[in-house]
C-alpha cells in the first residue's frame, strides 16, 4: 500500500547541479528539536530522477518508499518549515529524486527528529571549532541560526571544505556573520584549484587551517582540549583524519557514556 506524502516543498534553491537547498513544510505541527539533529525524508521509487543522475536498476521496486536521514539546516526556533542542504549522489536512491522536485511537490517527512550532535554537552565559555565538508555544514547552520550566543567571549570558527568555490553553499550568510560578530570566523577552503583557478582563497583540505596555525591565531591559543570543543561532520575520510589528529593532541571523542570534547556526526546520505 503506498505511503501517503505528508509535507510540501515550499522553496527550492539549486546552488548548482550538485547542491540543492530545500524547504519542507509538513501537514502536521513540527515537534520541538535541538539544533544539530536530523530527520528522515522519503519519496516513492516511482518518482522521477533527474536526467543527469546515473540510470537506476530497472528491477528497482517502484512502490518502495526510499528513505534517508538528513540534518536540519533551519533554526530550531522556526516552526513552519525545515530546511535541508542536499548533495546529489549520482548513483544514489533518494537524492536524484529530491533534485527532480519542484515547489509545490509532495514529500514524506518523518515525525521524529533525533540525534546527539548538538551543543547540549558543550560547557559554557569554551571555544568551538566547527569542521565540515560539503553538506556536512547543515547542522552547524541550524546551531548558528538558533539563538547562538555570538556575543559571548568565546571564539567560534567554521572551517568549510569543498571541491570548488561554487560548492561553498551558504558562504554569503557565514561571511555576513563573520563581518557582524568579532568572535566568529569563517574559513572556506577548496581542493580542486585546477577547476577553479581564479579562487583567491586557501587550497587543500580542512586540516590545513590547523597545521598552518590559523586556528590557533584566531583562538589566541593552541588547539587545546581544556578550552576547545570540536565538531566534525561530512566526508568519512575527513572525520577519520581529524579524529586521529585531535586524539593525538589529547582530545577525546564524545559519547553519552564517556563525555569528551570532539563531537562527530557520521551518517552519509545518498
Amino acid at each position: 500500500m503506498p505511503v501517503e506524502m505528508n509535507a510540501t516543498i515550499t522553496r527550492r534553491d539549486e546552488i548548482n547541479h550538485g547542491l540543492l537547498v530545500l524547504r519542507v513544510s509538513p501537514d502536521f505541527a513540527l515537534p520541538e528539536f535541538e539544533a544539530g539533529q536530523y530527520v528522515v525524508l522519503g519519496l516513492p521509487g516511482s518518482r522521477t530522477r533527474v536526467d543527469y543522475a546515473d540510470p537506476e536498476d530497472p528491477a528497482a521496486d517502484l512502490d518502495k518508499l526510499i528513505k534517508r536521514a538528513y540534518s536540519i539546516a533551519s533554526s530550531s526556533l522556526e516552526g513552519e518549515y525545515l530546511e535541508f542542504y542536499v548533495a546529489l549522489v549520482h548513483s544514489g536512491g533518494l537524492s536524484p529524486r529530491l533534485f527532480a522536485l519542484r515547489e509545490g511537490d509532495r514529500i514524506w517527512l518523518g515525525k521524529k527528529i533525533v540525534g546527539m550532535f548538538t551543543l547540549e554537552d558543550v560547557a559554557p565559555g569554551r571555544d568551538i571549532l566547527f569542521v565540515a565538508t560539503g553538506t556536512g555544514l547543515a547542522p552547524y547552520l541550524s546551531m548558528l541560526r538558533s539563538g547562538y550566543r555570538f556575543e559571548d567571549r568565546h571564539k567560534t570558527v567554521v572551517i568549510h571544505g569543498a571541491k570548488v568555490s561554487w560548492d561553498l553553499g551558504y558562504s554569503r550568510e557565514l561571511s555576513a556573520l563573520a563581518a557582524r560578530w568579532p568572535g566568529f570566523h569563517y574559513l572556506p577552503i577548496i581542493d580542486e584549484i585546477e577547476r577553479d583557478p581564479e579562487w583567491p582563497g586557501k587550497v587543500g583540505f580542512v586540516y590545513e587551517y590547523i597545521d598552518d596555525g590559523t586556528v590557533s591565531r584566531i583562538l589566541g591559543h593552541g588547539l587545546d582540549p581544556d578550552n576547545t570543543s570540536v565538531f566534525l561532520c561530512g566526508n568519512p575520510l575527513m572525520i577519520e583524519g581529524m579524529e586521529k589528529m585531535l586524539t593525538g593532541e589529547g582530545f577525546k571523542i564524545h559519547s553519552r557514556r564517556e563525555p569528551g570534547n570532539v563531537f562527530v556526526e557520521r551518517f552519509w546520505a545518498d
